[in-house]
């Protein structure tokens, strides 16, 4: 038996969160927020945290700086319940990265600074760690600049140890959705995109040619859709699961949370219906607190959140 359900090369570092913000921002003003979290972030990162919260056995590798932010993630990740004796700590001038989440009522600022995210590279990944496992998980393609070019190498040679491969670009901060990404996706069993990232990675407006153009290169698709829940696009056959009504406190890392959710129950050979509810959930239970992990970290909180919803739906 492989020592992982799941392994995952990603990014690591923090989401600073403030709250109560204008809605406007005119430069050159001292401007308050009313509340902050400190929290894990990274998509990579969320992920892994809350597949291991959920139960999974998670191995993580990233390269993270030898400075105290760098501490903290790691500890939280930790504390989730991620194997993380792979990850690198790098001295030098380049230090861990930080996201800055400026939260406004229907909207956000992200502003990342990238740091040893855009450096981790395949010399600092261990293959035999990452094989020992059921499935690999991707996130956040594009900023892993270093990494990215030989993504499609990593990914068939973990194919060819008998992994799955799923992946979730995440945002492209150029804006520019490179070719490259259509090579990569020839080794992909199962792509966890957005909405607006699954029309910018197909190149076209329309939701409906994605999914089409898209279920012809992955052998599932599945459409992240907030509110309206998630899509599932297999061959012909298509399959919608709607998400619970929940007021949410925060949205930041709730796709995260979906892929952590719909992996842990993929891994273990669940149908794809069954898949989407555990996504769907793992993806409200995330918005129910600050930050993408918050929720997961309250085990009596996280299990009575579960319980009741599932008893909700029979």
């Amino acid at each position: 038996m492989p020592r992982f359900d799941v392994t995952i090369a990603g990014e690591l570092n923090l989401d600073l969160i403030l709250y109560g913000l204008p809605e406007q921002l005119p430069p050159e003003r001292e401007l308050l927020a009313d509340r902050m979290m400190l929290t894990l972030g990274s998509s990579s990162a969320i992920v892994a945290h809350n597949l291991a919260a959920l139960g999974s056995r998670v191995g993580f590798q990233s390269r993270i700086g030898d400075d105290p932010l760098g501490q903290i993630a790691l500890d939280r990740l930790q504390q989730g319940g991620a194997d993380v004796s792979c990850v690198r700590r790098v001295p030098g001038s380049t230090t861990t990265g930080l996201t800055v989440i400026l939260h406004h009522e229907s909207w956000r600022n992200i502003l990342t600074y990238s740091g040893t995210i855009a450096e981790t590279s395949w010399e600092d990944l261990d293959l035999d760690y990452l094989a020992d496992s059921r499935h690999f998980h991707f996130s956040s393609y594009y900023l892993q600049r270093a990494l990215r070019p030989r993504v499609g190498e990593l990914f068939q040679q973990l194919k060819s140890k008998g992994l799955t491969i799923s992946l979730d670009t995440n945002d492209d901060p150029d804006d520019r959705w490179g070719g490259d990404l259509h090579e990569v996706l020839r080794f992909v069993d199962v792509f966890l995109p957005n909405e607006r990232e699954a029309c910018k990675a197909a190149g076209t407006e329309d939701l409906e040619a994605a999914i089409d153009k898209l279920s012809k290169l992955v052998p599932l698709v599945v459409v992240k859709l907030g509110r309206k829940g998630a899509l599932a696009q297999r061959g012909v056959e298509r399959l919608t699961s709607p998400t619970r009504e929940i007021v949410p406190v925060d949205t930041v890392g709730a796709g995260d949370s979906f892929d952590a959710g719909f992996l842990h129950a993929y891994v273990r050979g669940a149908d794809l219906p069954a898949c989407l509810v555990s996504g769907n959930l793992a993806g409200a239970l995330s918005t129910t607190r600050p930050g993408g992990t918050e929720a997961f970290r309250d085990e009596q909180y996280r299990t009575r959140f579960f319980r009741e919803h599932i008893a909700s739906r029979e």
